[in-house]
């Protein structure tokens, strides 16, 4: 047995050990894929102790390549929007734009679609097309539609899933606006994340199938959803929990706050809820929903730490500070955003603070809520 072979069986008993892979059928399909084949391109390794973090390339037939390939980590494959490894020597400090989704991942994820035979299957996000192929043998290639939205990364993909033998519909665009042409599909399936459901999903997903998808933020939080669409327009489903974290869609991402407002104007009061709890994964995932559109930022106004929030829609603001014990809050604009915050989180306490596995997201045309 070679050693990739050697490594990929590891990697399988591994993940059903984990119960990551469940089912006799995806186990079937997962080990026909080899992973290696999907990063001939090579990936970028976080140096140790970095700050801010730097990358450093792992190229094929290096030290740690092929390990790292059959490796249950997600693996930097682009740095900011067009840097390859092969475009690299030494280190570089940018931020990572696409990567290999840590196969236990993937393989959970697909095995939540709940997919059967003859299915048909939207993927937004075909990376290096490692995902795609898993599904391409599950599925079969003609039941199998993969959207990726960088030109030069669909044409790895493409090469790779070519040499695997694998010639599912790819396509190259948004994401985000689906494929009307080939619409209706049984199943939708994103492997970046979304700060909002788009309405092309719902609409090109048949009455009674399912959308699985990171709904992510602003505030840095996400968690993967399992959306039932209905034949009215809307979906709903259940959070499948788990602190799932996807690099949010480009057209997702948050734009630059430019001059901020006087932070130091504004109506004063004490508040019950400090700035504090946004220290919190899941408190921030759940205060998203009130503030879609609000960024975190921490500063320094007069020697003193706060924190704020600033909206990028309506330019409204909150600044938190503790003082004795005790959390201030300053805010001004069109929203208050904090009023906004604290009546959603409260709430959420009200019901005992559940865990996101106990919620139910629903979308609708006017926006997505999350329900207990």
């Amino acid at each position: 047995m070679s050693d990739y072979e050697q490594l990929h069986r590891y990697l399988i008993d591994s993940m059903t050990a984990s119960g990551s892979l469940r089912t006799q059928p995806w186990r079937r399909a997962a080990e026909t894929v080899q992973r290696h084949e999907f990063l001939r391109g090579g990936f970028f390794r976080l140096v140790p102790g970095s700050t801010p973090s730097a990358w450093s390339p792992v190229l094929e037939g290096s030290d740690g390549w092929l390990q790292g390939a059959y490796a249950d980590e997600s693996l930097v494959t682009q740095i900011a929007g067009t840097i390859k490894p092969t475009d690299i020597r030494g280190e570089i400090m940018r931020e990572p734009t696409s990567s290999s989704t840590l196969p236990s991942l993937v393989l959970r994820m697909l095995e939540d679609l709940r997919l059967e035979p003859e299915m048909t299957v939207l993927e937004i996000g075909t990376g290096t097309g490692y995902s795609t192929a898993v599904l391409c043998a599950r599925l079969g290639d003609d039941y199998v539609t993969s959207i990726e939205y960088d030109e030069e990364v669909a044409q790895r993909a493409q090469g790779a899933l070519g040499r695997h033998g694998a010639f599912p519909a790819l396509l190259t665009g948004d994401g985000l606006l689906g494929d009307a042409d080939r619409a209706p599909y049984d199943r939708v399936i994103a492997t970046c994340a979304v700060r909002t459901v788009p309405t092309a999903w719902l609409e090109q997903t048949r009455p009674g199938g399912q959308i699985l998808t990171t709904i992510g933020g602003w505030l840095n939080a996400s968690e993967l959803v399992r959306l039932k669409v209905d034949g009215d327009g809307t979906a709903s489903g259940p959070v499948l929990g788990g602190h799932v974290s996807f690099m949010l869609a480009r057209p997702h991402l948050a734009p630059p706050l430019g001059l901020l407002p006087d932070l130091t104007a504004g109506k004063e009061r004490e508040t019950r809820i400090g700035a504090d709890v946004l220290r919190d994964w899941t408190t921030r995932f759940v205060t998203q929903f009130a503030v879609p559109t609000a960024q975190h930022l921490g500063l320094q106004l007069d020697g003193r730490n706060e924190d704020a929030l600033v909206d990028a829609e309506t330019g409204s603001w909150a600044a938190l500070r503790e003082e004795s014990g005790y959390w201030i809050v300053r805010q001004d604009g069109a929203v208050p955003l904090w009023d906004v915050v604290e009546e959603h989180l409260g709430r959420w306490h009200a019901a005992g603070t559940p865990a996101v596995e106990k919620a139910t997201v629903r979308v609708t045309a006017e926006g997505q809520s999350i329900h207990w």
